[in-house]
Formats: structure tokens, sequence, C-alpha cells
């Protein structure tokens, strides 16, 4: 009986050094069935030779201008052949080498449709050094009209759920992810597992977190894109996941 393929997309754009962790977290792992697919922006450096002399598992390799990280996305998603789709980010590495494993083994036990879990958030320049310990265990589909959603490098959903719900909507700049997840889980009631460990380590400087302003910015996106999918908010509630951040550091 054959495994379920698993693709795992990557979205890059001048990413230099750091695609070469994610394209080796990727190939280390010990799940046959990965198709890896890397969509770069058209980068400028040498993420496109770094990836063809470390992306061993590399499937797919896309090199053009893009219109942001969701359009990049999408690219991939159209791209992709597997049973399960997931993301990893120029910089992004998996916490071991069973990660894609035991991700796949929740999101199939019992009939689920999409299995997500913990991520440190650590040092751009010490990934041994975690900032943040960015838990999902918080999360229901009541808990997005305050901002909170599962992380999304976690996330591994079933192909046919894309298929229900449609791709990343790209007119948002920040929080694309954060509008499908709405879709996913409170539009679409998509059955979901809750890993309880961090399988993924996500550098600090990603666009959500550089400062007020990508805070600000994320804020108004959230608030758009739940009056978009009919999920009652409003910016004080949208803030309330700040402080749980805030105890996520300490």
């Amino acid at each position: 009986m054959s495994i379920p393929r698993v693709s795992i997309i990557t979205a890059v754009y001048n990413g230099g050094q750091a695609i070469v962790s994610t394209l080796q977290s990727v190939a280390a792992q010990d799940y046959a069935a990965i198709e890896h697919i890397v969509i770069d922006g058209g980068s400028h450096d040498s993420t496109i030779a770094l990836v063809g002399q470390y992306g061993d598992r590399v499937a797919r390799v896309v090199s053009e201008s893009d219109a942001g990280v969701y359009d990049a996305f999408n690219k991939g998603l159209r791209l992709a052949t597997g049973d399960v789709i997931a993301y990893l980010n120029c910089g992004d590495t998996y916490t071991g080498v069973g990660v894609v494993s035991r991700m796949v083994d929740a999101l199939f036990r019992d009939g689920g449709h999409a299995a997500f879990a913990d991520v440190f958030i650590v040092d751009c320049h010490d990934s041994n050094r975690i900032i943040r310990h960015y838990s999902s265990k918080w999360f229901s589909p009541k808990t997005m009209a305050y901002g909170l959603m599962p992380a999304h490098p976690s996330l591994f959903i079933r192909r046919e759920i894309y298929r229900q719900v449609g791709e990343y909507d790209a007119k948002f700049r920040i929080a694309g992810d954060f509008e499908f997840c709405l879709r996913v889980f409170v539009t679409a009631a998509v059955q979901f597992r809750y890993v309880h460990e961090p399988v993924v380590r996500m550098p600090t400087g990603g666009l959500s977190n550089r400062g007020w302003r990508s805070k600000l910015t994320i804020t108004k996106e959230m608030y758009e894109a739940c009056k978009t999918n009919g999920v009652q908010t409003n910016f004080a509630k949208l803030c309330l996941r700040f402080p749980l951040k805030i105890l996520e550091m300490l």
C-alpha cells in the first residue's frame, strides 16, 4: 500500500544562504514520498545556484517575478501533485527528521483533513536561541475573531481541501494565510488535529514581525479578512492576541 505523497512548497526571493538550511531540512526527512517545490520570485543573488547544489529532494523549481508570497504559494499549489500540502519558507527548518512522518500520521488519524503543531520563532543569527514558542494549542475556529490562528508553517492539509476552499488570496500582503485559515476552519469547518510539539524553527524577520508598522498592517488585513468571510470582530478584539504573544516570549 502506497503512502500519501506530501508536497512541500518553499517560497523564496533573494534568500541567499538561508535557502540552504531549508533545503537540507527537507532532504533529511525520513518520510519517503516528498515532493519539494521551490518557487523563486526571480532572485538576483545565489539562490537558484544553491537550490541546484543542495536541492537533493527538489522536484520542481520555478524562478520568475511574482506578486508576493501568496502568489508564490498559489504557483506552487498549482504544480503540486501530492495528497498533502505543506509550506516551508526560505530559512525555516523542521525541528527533526521525523516531522513530516508524524504530521502525516496525525493528519490521517481518524479521517482528519488538517493537522498543525507549534513553531519556535528563533534568532535569525542563531537558530538555537528561541525568541518565542508559538503555540497552536489555544486555537479553535472561534478564536480567529481574536486574531489567533494555527502556526502556518506547521500546517499540513489534504489536497482536496484546497479544491473545496480555493487558493490563497494574493491581494493580502501579510494576512493571506490568516484569511485562508478562516475559509478552512470557520467557513468550511474542516476537521483538524493538533500535534503538541514544535515542528518548525522560523527565524525572526518575516513579513509579520517587522515592527509596529507590520503589526498595524496585518491587523488591518485581519479585520478585512474577517469582514470578507462574515466573522464578527473589531480592532480591539484582534489586538487581544498581543498579550498572548508576550506571554509566549517569557
